[in-house]
């Protein structure tokens, strides 16, 4: 449970780390647009990848929370026991799912852009960072999820 809210207050402060350098991201690109009258190159596409880093890690951060958008007009029609087996089965689910899409997927991706040293058009930043973010938010998730099955 310890290591569980380490990882939570952990990725909560890099988050606002990276919310907060977006907003001054957006910030400038506006004042240099406006005021200086000479868009800046590279703040559209840092703000594309911070938006990304968001909301991949956000997802993680939401399920590892519990406060993800769920519909429970079938488990408030269940017992309690049923209601326990359907949330294990939907955990083992999400498990799978981000196992093969996000961990295996995300892996293939990076390694792939990798391999071929894609970089983006105006930072020059290799993509494989970009999208590195996709396993390690699957791996969170994997991590939040079998969590709580171990505690039900």
């Amino acid at each position: 449970m310890q290591l569980r809210q380490t990882i939570d207050k952990l990725l909560a402060n890099f988050l606002i780390i990276i919310m907060s350098v977006m907003v001054i991201n957006v910030l400038w690109q506006v004042a240099s647009r406006y005021l200086l009258g000479a868009p800046s190159s590279f703040t559209d596409e840092l703000a594309r990848y911070l938006m990304i880093w968001i909301g991949i890690l956000g997802a993680a951060y939401v399920s590892g929370r519990n406060m993800h958008v769920a519909i429970d007009v079938l488990p408030s029609r269940l017992n309690g026991k049923t209601q326990k087996r359907l949330k294990l089965i939907v955990r083992v689910l999400i498990i799978l799912f981000c196992l093969g899409a996000m961990v295996i997927g995300g892996s293939r991706l990076v390694y792939i852009t990798h391999v071929l040293d894609q970089n983006s058009p105006a930072l020059q930043v290799p993509l494989s960072l970009v999208y590195v973010v996709i396993p390690i938010s699957g791996i969170l998730i994997i991590y939040y999820k079998l969590s709580d099955i171990l505690e039900s």
